[in-house]
């Protein structure tokens, strides 16, 4: 399993989308998932509307480059337009281990165009999803129940398909009876799983043997 620390490795909520929250997650093997959206003709990190303190992506890429780049980068995209900015911006600091999410489906064509890897999202609201045979990886959400099944992961791995799992406190939810499931019924998919995470430190001592 990969885990991915959602919005960095955050303990206080004014630290999440901040380098100190990214550089904690990489400091304990962590990858990071992260906000993008334009200000002024360049890319930040943010998840709300932008003000001018924003983090430019730039800098999280030069922090990525000297302390994560062992580690993957899981990019949600809040806004239309971007996907050449971003793809001159990860190939100019060497960054391969990332996939890119949450677009719009007109707006994610061009990112598979451009080659690069895109997750597709499943939710209860949103079950199926057209980009599945072109998407590298499905990222895996539930709202407002957990609704997936261990089946319906081991069908997208026979499909070679990447899949990432939101963790429940994302949305509010405990977090316990899903880490178990996952452990104790399903070792073996468990192993090629992305996790996005409140709590990176303690996804990666409860699933110990299968973090990778």
């Amino acid at each position: 399993m990969k885990v991915l620390a959602h919005r960095g490795y955050w303990r206080e909520a004014r630290e999440k989308n901040t380098l100190s929250a990214f550089e904690r997650a990489w400091a304990g093997g962590h990858g990071i998932e992260t906000d993008l959206r334009d200000m002024d003709g360049t890319i930040v990190v943010c998840h709300d509307l932008p003000n001018r303190g924003a983090l430019p992506f730039t800098s999280l890429l030069q922090a990525h480059a000297a302390h994560g780049n062992a580690t993957p980068l899981a990019l949600n995209i809040k806004a239309d337009g971007l996907q050449y900015i971003v793809a001159e911006a990860l190939k100019a600091y060497h960054v391969d281990d990332y996939f890119v999410f949450d677009m719009s489906v007109p707006d994610s064509l061009p990112y598979l165009r451009a080659g690069m890897p895109v997750f597709a999202r499943l939710s209860e609201y949103e079950p199926h999803t057209r980009l599945h045979d072109k998407a590298a990886g499905i990222w895996l959400d539930a709202f407002e129940a957990d609704w997936w099944t261990l089946d319906l992961i081991r069908t997208l791995h026979a499909q070679k398909k990447k899949v990432a799992i939101v963790s429940p406190e994302l949305h509010g939810r405990r977090h316990e009876a899903v880490w178990q499931m996952l452990r104790d019924q399903a070792p073996e998919i468990t192993m090629g799983l992305f996790l996005c995470t409140d709590f990176p430190d303690d996804a990666e001592r409860f699933f110990t043997q299968y973090v990778a």
